[in-house]
């Protein structure tokens, strides 16, 4: 694909310019690498469409309307998901027509808020708790909007959802009963299993997940309840939600950019998951060589999230990148390879926070900068 260059304004601050080299680039930044990027999309996009399922693209992980679109468009994406209210205003503002808010909304101003963004594209959001369908409902009529609610479960996380199919079942009766509100189908992603490394392990704990959806299905079948959307699955066990016969819909975020953490998953040969490329890549520079042994680059703290690890170093076996501070990443330096200036690409250890942290996406293809991409929802947590 060839994207549109974006026009910037006057001295704003960006770390590249489109045609310059990678070595020109500002450092610290978080670089694209298009064309694995765009396979990663691919990929997904032809697992989906071969085993009939749909895919709505999690945009927490790249926060891009850029990025989104080009699920939709070149991936056969659906649609995305979102996790906060302001992450979904800049997605439909930005031209994103179907977003699943998928977390709960229960702050009466917020609610205000996604009622009145059902007017402008296809919105679902997450419920698991009867007092809040009542304050939906009441913003969905004054909005003079419908608002589809999908029932969270709580299958595995121990996080949001309900516990047991009957309150399932009692919430969807409600939700149908309330003006403004249509009940459209179930939450059910397992985020605990998706960074089991044992694949084995994982999906016993994906199966048990499956078992309680399907269960739940037949009493809400029972109850003469129509569950139209089954969503959920991650990067780490989407292939066993899409070969359930049980879920519908993808809900597959970090597959994109794939981080440090996400190669640690297992496939069934005891491997590293190999169908997606890293191609988000944090690019630093070495600013001081004071000692044979040790360099010190540019990446630290506050370009990066340690939480799921520390990065590694893309394509090098001869370096370590093995501690960082608020500005600084040490980076043991055995053979004293490395010299002032030199520029390393990182593989963060958890793509999500890594890019909420920065303003631009640096897209590059043949080495030279094709695109430039806000973060478009960069802090868009309220």
């Amino acid at each position: 694909m060839v994207y549109e260059t974006r026009r910037y304004e006057v001295g704003l601050t960006i770390p590249a310019e489109v045609g310059m080299s990678l070595d020109d680039v500002h450092t610290p930044a978080l670089i694209i690498d298009l064309d694995a990027f765009e396979n990663n999309v691919r990929q997904m996009g032809a697992f989906a469409r071969k085993n009939g399922i749909r895919h709505r693209a999690h945009a927490k992980t790249h926060k891009s309307v850029d990025i989104a679109r080009i699920q939709m468009e070149l991936g056969g994406a659906v649609g995305i998901c979102c996790q906060k209210v302001s992450e979904a205003e800049v997605m439909i503002n930005g031209g994103i027509n179907d977003v699943l808010v998928s977390n709960q909304i229960v702050d009466p101003r917020k609610i205000e808020r996604l009622a009145r963004l059902a007017n402008k594209a296809r919105l679902q959001v997450c419920v698991d708790d009867g007092d809040n369908v009542a304050e939906l409902s009441k913003a969905a009529v004054k909005h003079q909007t419908e608002l589809a609610c999908l029932v969270e479960i709580d299958c595995g996380s121990g996080r949001c959802g309900v516990q047991s199919g009957f309150q399932v079942v009692e919430l969807a009766e409600r939700i149908n009963s309330a003006p403004g509100l249509v009940f459209k189908g179930l939450q059910a992603y397992q985020g605990a299993a998706q960074h089991i490394r044992n694949f084995d392990e994982r999906g016993t704990a994906v199966k048990a997940a499956i078992r309680q959806v399907s269960d739940t299905i037949q009493l809400l079948n029972a109850s003469g309840l129509l569950c139209d959307i089954v969503s959920g699955a991650g990067t780490g066990s989407y292939y066993f939600e899409a070969g359930s016969g049980v879920y519908n819909e993808l809900q597959c975020g970090s597959y994109v950019f794939m981080d440090a953490d996400y190669q640690r998953v297992q496939d069934a040969e005891g491997d590293c998951i190999h169908e997606f490329e890293n191609s988000l890549f944090l690019l630093t520079a070495v600013m001081s060589k004071t000692r044979r042994d040790k360099a010190i680059c540019d990446a630290g703290l506050k370009v990066q999230s340690v939480d799921s690890g520390l990065p590694y170093i893309f394509n090098r076996d001869d370096i370590e990148y093995i501690k960082c501070s608020d500005e600084h990443g040490e980076i043991a330096d055995p053979h004293n390879h490395l010299k002032l200036n030199d520029r390393l690409l990182l593989v963060p250890g958890h793509c999500d926070p890594t890019c909420n942290i920065h303003d631009w996406y640096v897209g590059i293809r043949h080495n030279r900068v094709e695109c430039l991409w806000p973060v478009s929802a960069r802090g868009m947590a309220y």
